[in-house]
């Protein structure tokens, strides 16, 4: 299995005229909402490819409706897979209740993901099926489907407007997932800065089409002079007031990982 410096090669090249068009100024109008909604998410998945693989250290905060919380530090790896979706793997370094539990992701653009989580205190690798991805992770605010790669295949889209966002100048897209079978979500909204395709909030509404979580993203750093990624996200769940915080640090790309460090026999030994 090679690495991919162009996930969706065909799709890509499919929309680079139209991309080139709409991206123009004074085009903001030119095509369908939908075409443009899915050029600008094509030009974000571009800017962020070619990575090859990444690693990174990870505090959990989660936190209640009255403010009490707890936290969680943790390991995550990530590999780009040609032709598909990326390889990743966490593993939690405590609490003691949680240390040595893992969870191993292979994100694909078009089929259902392949989820496993491994449970040191059954010593078990308990598989999760894509009928459960609107499930909570770890009992956090995230859902399963929350923490896979977010793969251009897996919505439809459509612009809705430009506006300022944190004083940027950002692109306002939705996104319908694919999957409605099984996706926890009706629709997602998304906002990206218009510089450099960075997403800086998501807005989740459940399968009523009720507004149930928000996600915002702080504090991006650029590695190897290409790549952004937030040192802070943050995630609420309005329907219940809990929240959960993601902070990360120790950034490392191109680390010489390899499939093998993402099978599902890693799971029971990753350390």
């Amino acid at each position: 299995m090679q690495r991919n410096h162009c996930k969706c090669a065909g799709l890509r090249l499919a929309v680079i005229p139209l991309l080139f068009i709409l991206m123009q100024p004074g085009n903001s109008d030119a095509g369908s909402v939908e075409d443009k909604g899915l050029a600008i998410a094509v030009e974000a998945d571009k800017r962020d490819s070619g990575y090859e693989d990444a690693t990174a250290s990870m505090i959990m905060i989660l936190r209640n409706r009255h403010g009490q919380e707890s936290q969680r530090s943790l390991r995550f790896r990530t590999l780009e897979v040609e032709n598909d979706g990326d390889m990743s793997l966490m593993i939690f370094d405590s609490p003691k209740d949680v240390k040595g539990t893992a969870f191993l992701n292979y994100t694909h653009k078009t089929d259902d993901d392949d989820q496993w989580l491994y449970l040191p205190a059954l010593k078990r690798v308990k598989r999760i099926s894509s009928s459960n991805k609107s499930g909570s992770f770890v009992g956090s605010e995230f859902a399963y489907e929350d923490i896979a790669s977010q793969e251009v295949e897996k919505y439809t889209y459509k612009w809705l407007r430009d506006e300022i966002f944190d004083n940027r100048e950002c692109f306002v897209v939705e996104r319908y997932p694919v999957d409605t079978k099984n996706s926890g979500y009706s629709r997602q909204v998304v906002w990206l800065d218009k510089d450099e395709y960075r997403t800086w909030q998501v807005k989740y509404y459940d399968r009523k089409n009720a507004h149930l979580k928000t996600l915002t993203f702080s504090d991006y750093q650029k590695y190897n002079n290409s790549f952004w990624r937030p040192d802070k996200m943050f995630m609420i769940n309005h329907q219940t007031g809990k929240s959960t915080e993601l902070e990360f640090s120790d950034y490392r790309f191109t680390v010489g990982l390899s499939p093998d460090d993402f099978s599902k026999n890693s799971l029971k030994r990753a350390r």
